[in-house]
Formats: C-alpha cells, structure tokens, sequence
C-alpha cells in the first residue's frame, strides 16, 4: 500500500475515476453515467464551495494546496472524488435496491439515496481523520472525532443524499441490458473493499481500524454477498414462473 499511497492523492484519485465512469458506462451506458456524473459533480463541487465559504454545511474547514489547482475555494479534484466514492455504491447496491423497492417511484428513489447517503458517510468516517492530518485540508477548530467535527457527518448526509436522489429520479427507467458478469459487476465493491482493507492494515489512528473494518467493511461484504446471490435469486425466480405456468395449463 506504501506504493499505492506515494503515487500522491489526485494520482490516485483520477486512476479510480476512470475506473469507476468505464465500469458504469459498461453497466449502464453512457447517457445514464453522464448523467450520474453531471450531478454528482456540480452537487458535490456547490455543497463544498458553500461549505468552505460559510463553514455552516461541514464545519468550519478550508483547504490546502497539496490536492492542485482550485475553482473557488475548492480543489477541482474533490468533485472528482466524490464520483469515484459514489460509483462503487451504484454498482453494488444497485441489484439489491431494485429487488425489493420501486426505484420509478418517488419513496423508492428517496430510501435508496437515503441507504447509498449513509453508506457513502461510512467512507468519510475513515478518510477524513487521516486526509486532514496529511495536511490536505484544515479544521480550525478542531472536532470531537479524531478533529473533525460531528457536523462534517450530517454535511456529508445531505449531500450524497442529494446526489443521489436527484440521479435516482433521473435514473427512473432502467436500460435494457444484458446481465454482466459476476466478478465484472464485483469489481467496484472489491475496490471499495480493497480501501477497506488498507485503512485496516496501516492506519495512523490505530481505533480508526475497527471503524473502517465495520463502518466500510460491512456494506462492501453485503454488496459482493449480493452480487454473487443475484443469478442463484433469478434462476429460483425464473424456476418459480415455470412451475406456476404449468400449474395453470392444467
């Protein structure tokens, strides 16, 4: 991981960009990734902008030079981020969303951002503590986790939430296509795992070990239990129909 991590944070960053907009547009096709792109990105950038300027969102916080150039207030890398922290979410929960809510309705779009919200926060609660220490960005005064504040938490809440509710409701009708891969379709949560697995490993808050192992770890080993239990699901579903319509033609 000492490799991974002297490639330097916006290296890393745009490598698993990348990653995450061809795994979606694989999935999900291009107009549906803009789309989630696009939102993601101006949510996210416009919540962060108003964050540093008013410190009434996350805390009162500013960044640093070490994440490149910035628009505003804000490094043009964090938006960036933001989508490769969402994307691995949309990829593994997605089959698990749609079994048992009605993503084309209104409370369905709401509970799946509301779960993709919380998942998502889980993240920060591991990154940030150690990102901030690293000098990228500052809290002026400090906070009860690790220094961060508690309200940086309920910032991070709304706007994932809004991310993704906004996207769920564009994302309304989902695209015909034909069902990937098991580990193809696993792919983004084993890299959400793999971020696990490092703050599990080396950490510089050893307590931050248990919180990545539980708060990042447990939804990315529902979401692969999910993946792989799918096609078993379909086929008893499929196996199911069959039995009915033969029962029926008797």
């Amino acid at each position: 991981m000492d490799g991974v991590a002297d490639f330097g944070n916006v290296g890393f960053t745009l490598v698993f960009v990348l990653f995450a907009l061809f795994h979606c547009v694989a999935l999900e096709g291009v107009a549906r990734t803009g789309i989630f792109f696009g939102v993601s990105a101006v949510v996210s950038y416009a919540m962060e902008e108003t964050g540093v300027r008013t410190g009434l969102i996350y805390g009162t916080y500013h960044y640093s030079d070490l994440l490149g150039p910035k628009l505003g207030h804000v490094p043009v890398i964090i938006p960036l981020a933001l989508v490769h922290d969402d994307l691995p979410v949309v990829g593994g929960g997605e089959g698990h969303a749609k079994r048992g809510i009605d993503g084309s309705a209104l409370p369905g779009v709401t509970a799946q951002a509301l779960v993709a919200a919380w998942v998502i926060t889980r993240w920060d609660m591991v990154m940030d503590p150690g990102m901030a220490l690293a000098g990228n960005w500052v809290w002026e005064h400090g906070g009860a986790y690790f220094g961060v504040p508690r309200r940086n938490y309920l910032g991070w809440l709304l706007t994932t939430f809004l991310v993704y509710w906004i996207a769920g409701w564009l994302w309304r009708n989902p695209p015909q296509r034909a069902a990937a891969a098991k580990i193809f379709a696993a792919l983004p949560v084993i890299v959400y795992a793999s971020f696990a697995a490092r703050y599990i490993v080396a950490n510089h808050f050893p307590a931050l070990q248990v919180v990545a192992a539980f708060s990042m770890g447990v939804p990315a080993l529902v979401a692969l239990i999910q993946i792989f239990l799918r096609e078993e699901g379909a086929a008893a579903e499929v196996s199911s129909s069959v039995t009915e319509s033969a029962a029926d033609g008797r």
